[in-house]
């Protein structure tokens, strides 16, 4: 039996539970509708809307219910025992002394194998391949004291003054070359702490913990799915892009790169998706929101209405918030569909009845 911790996580599995009972889904308490109607399956919608905040959205299991819930959320990024079909068994009918619920009742056949082949693709894939796990392990007993578990580097020397390398920076994803990493680890580099490692590991090995670098470590830094900071909460690495809200912010600024919002069009995706947290009124008081921390942003408070315009509303929906539960739409969504749910916030909430406005 679930030991839950966490008095409103408790309060939310209950209120899943009785949805279960009753042939539902959370999904359809949430919302009521499926995300993204109209044929067209985008697994990290479904992902986001049904997994991440149990699962995380590196799917490490790293949420903000893992400390709540006995046995924890799976970790997929060290599954590699979980087949295809024992996966989709899992999502159709639940697992039974888990908190997870089976979502055949929301989710089609369809819809439960592409979310089922999105989390195996983006999450499983080290876990899948051995040779990579051998590279794991290598990393762990050999570089992980220098350039730490996530790849993160270190803020001191280690064997001389410059600075372990942070594997999993923008900087290091542009400059290191796959060629160039493997001289790297076979021969040193002078003039820092890197040794060469051709005297202790073989050619294959060294391959092995290359590319476990580069595919578990050097991957951009993730705003996407649930809003929880990839990578142990590496956020330093992420550009500050997007448009501050500035309390007395310009009303009259347009959407960005010429774009002009349908409000109608990103209504009809604001209801199905986004009321979930932020309500149907706007206030922040959706059906999510009980359970969430932080809280979805209420629209319609004075704050929200002084700061919020059409680029900042845009820029948010876009790239998500750190730390938050606001997912980067952009992963999913076209720019032009971002600004139509964009329009429709600002329209209906911030300054109702607004009128369009073109660059």
């Amino acid at each position: 039996m679930n030991r839950l911790l966490a008095l409103p996580l408790l309060d939310f599995l209950r209120f899943v539970s009785i949805c279960a009972l009753a042939g539902l889904g959370a999904g359809h308490a949430f919302g009521g509708e499926r995300p993204l109607k109209g044929g067209e399956i985008k697994p990290a919608v479904l992902y986001h809307n049904y997994c991440s905040v149990c699962h995380g959205d590196r799917g490490d299991g790293r949420s903000r219910a893992q400390g709540s819930l006995n046995p924890p959320p799976r970790d997929f990024t060290a599954a590699g025992e979980l087949t295809r079909s024992s996966m989709i068994t899992i999502v159709t009918h639940g697992k039974n002394g888990t908190a997870m619920v089976g979502w055949k009742t929301q989710l089609t056949d369809r819809e439960i194998e592409a979310v089922v082949d999105y989390i195996r693709q983006s999450f499983m894939v080290v876990a899948l391949d051995p040779r990579l796990q051998r590279g794991k392990a290598l990393y762990v007993h050999n570089c992980a004291v220098c350039h730490g578990e996530r790849g993160q580097g270190s803020t001191h020397p280690v064997g001389g003054p410059v600075l372990p390398r942070n594997l999993s920076s923008p900087q290091s994803r542009a400059e290191l070359s796959r060629e160039r990493m493997l001289g790297s680890v076979t021969h040193g580099r002078p003039g820092t702490a890197m040794a060469g490692f051709a005297d202790r590991l073989s050619q294959q090995d060294i391959e092995a913990v290359v590319d476990y670098v580069r595919t578990a470590l050097m991957v951009p830094t993730s705003e996407a799915i649930s809003g929880v900071r990839a990578h142990g909460g590496r956020g330093a690495d992420v550009a500050a892009a997007a448009p501050k809200p500035a309390a007395g912010a310009d009303m009259r600024l347009p959407m960005p790169m010429g774009l002009s919002g349908d409000a109608q069009k990103g209504g009809r995706f604001y209801n199905a998706n986004c009321a979930t947290c932020h309500g149907v009124k706007g206030d922040g008081k959706g059906p999510r929101a009980y359970f969430i921390n932080p809280k979805p942003r209420n629209f319609v408070a004075a704050a929200s209405r002084a700061a919020l315009n059409r680029p900042v509303i845009y820029a948010t929906t876009s790239m998500g918030k750190l730390g938050t539960e606001m997912p980067a739409w952009s992963k999913v969504l076209s720019d032009q569909e971002i600004a139509d749910v964009a329009e429709y916030v600002f329209t209906k909430f911030i300054r109702p009845g607004a009128k369009a406005v073109r660059k």
